[in-house]
């Protein structure tokens, strides 16, 4: 048998070639390399620099070899930071001769400026002025935050807002006291009140400039009615703070009193307030009945009994003219006329200007004595009321004043003008034109 026949074999051996696939960061190029695996041999003295890793970036290189090559000599890479990060160093390297890129490179968290700390304030941030870093601002107590409280660090590198700042817009706090309620202090129409002058207080730094006050101060005397007292107070922003309160003054009345009827009434105080004093007098011809003065007591009742004033119930029977006088103590003038004979012309005449004056002489407190006549026939009269002749031969044409006194005599006509100016000096006068004048009592002369 012969030997087998011996069949030619041929194996065909092809390179494995690993598909390439660019992916940012890897160095690799998605162009095929056209020398294929063959090139590897033919390049095997060529120097190769390490792999290019940058954190936070991205390469990207090409090689004039191809792809197999990104890391030989003359590959080119591209570096490219991420989002929020920054280059330091060249944006594009190459692989040198002697195995080394011709740059560092490191991507480097982008930082935006310092935020200024705002007075009074303060902020808080995340990762301090990196890249997506959160600040907050905040503000001391009694201020308020001006501004946008957020703010973020950019990619420009610039805060999202502008910077925030603290500001003093609270108004500084004062409390004032209560209301106060007073009554007038007795026969008085006020009463002396105090109270302790409120304190501001600021509630951001402290510090008051200005304490104002409108109305009376404390210590003052308040007259009645109602009172109103304000303080206002500003801190050194010029925020102002106010309070309020009022001070009540009421004053105890027991009603007004009147003058009696041909009288006067003379009061302390205002009239009718608690311990005012009322005095009463009657005009000259009359006398007072009742009390002579009254006081406004504690229970709002008035002291004593009404006064009047009554004519005066003048006695001619007396035997002495100073008895007649005393009548007329300190209520009446007495002017006294005198004639031989009731046909007298002067005396007529005389009478006459009285009469016609009459007002004047009501006015002041004149009573007119009429003597006619020659003892033992001579006849005295005060109105319609007649004296013995025994008293009438003591007067004679004279003027008497309230005290008693002599004070001039006629042996002429007087005129009323002339009559009236000179009691008008007399110093009892001068009282009655005071009282006079308030009660609005006048006439013409």
């Amino acid at each position: 048998m012969g030997s087998p026949a011996l069949l030619p074999l041929l194996l065909l051996f092809l390179p494995f070639v690993q598909p390439s696939h660019g992916f940012p960061g890897s160095g690799d190029s998605a162009l095929e390399d056209d020398g294929g695996g063959y090139s590897h041999a033919r390049y095997k003295d060529t120097p190769w620099c390490s792999p290019i890793k940058v954190k936070y970036g991205d390469v990207y290189c090409r090689a004039p070899l191809g792809a197999y090559y990104k890391t030989a000599l003359g590959a080119r890479c591209d570096i490219r930071c991420q989002k929020g990060y920054e280059l330091q160093g060249s944006s594009q390297l190459i692989c040198q001769s002697n195995k080394r890129w011709s740059d560092k490179v490191i991507c480097k968290q982008k930082r935006c400026s310092p935020l200024a700390m705002p007075a009074n304030g303060g902020f808080k941030c995340v990762d301090g002025a990196y890249f997506n870093s959160r600040c907050e601002y905040y503000c001391s107590p009694g201020y308020t935050l001006k501004g946008e409280r957020t703010v973020t660090c950019m990619d420009s590198k610039a805060w999202s807002g502008r910077p925030a700042s603290c500001v003093d817009m609270e108004p500084p706090r004062i409390k004032c006291p209560s209301v106060k309620e007073r009554i007038a202090e007795p026969n008085k129409l006020t009463v002396r009140v105090n109270w302790e002058t409120p304190e501001g207080r600021d509630t951001a730094d402290g510090i008051l400039t200005d304490v104002i006050l409108k109305g009376l101060p404390p210590g003052s005397n308040f007259p009645e009615g109602d009172h109103r007292i304000q303080y206002t107070v500003y801190d050194r922003a010029e925020n102002k703070g106010t309070c309020k309160f009022r001070v009540k003054v009421r004053v105890r009345r027991c009603g007004k009193l009147n003058a009696p009827e041909n009288g006067y009434m003379k009061c302390s105080s205002d009239g009718d307030n608690y311990g005012a004093t009322c005095e009463f007098s009657c005009i000259g011809g009359y006398e007072l009945q009742g009390s002579p003065a009254r006081v406004c007591q504690s229970n709002l009742a008035w002291s004593g009994t009404e006064p009047t004033c009554a004519a005066m119930n003048v006695n001619v029977g007396v035997r002495s003219a100073a008895a007649l006088l005393d009548q007329f103590y300190e209520k009446r003038r007495l002017l006294i006329v005198s004639t031989p004979t009731a046909r007298n012309l002067l005396y007529r005449l005389q009478l006459g200007m009285l009469q016609q004056a009459q007002c004047g002489l009501d006015l002041r407190h004149i009573t007119v004595v009429e003597l006619v006549g020659v003892f033992p026939t001579l006849i005295g009269r005060i109105g319609a009321k007649i004296m013995p002749p025994s008293l009438a031969l003591q007067l004679s044409m004279v003027l008497v004043d309230k005290h008693g006194m002599d004070k001039e005599r006629y042996v002429s006509l007087v005129t009323p003008v002339a009559l009236f100016n000179l009691i008008d000096t007399f110093p009892l006068r001068k009282e009655e034109m005071v009282l006079q004048a308030e009660m609005r009592q006048t006439c013409a002369i």
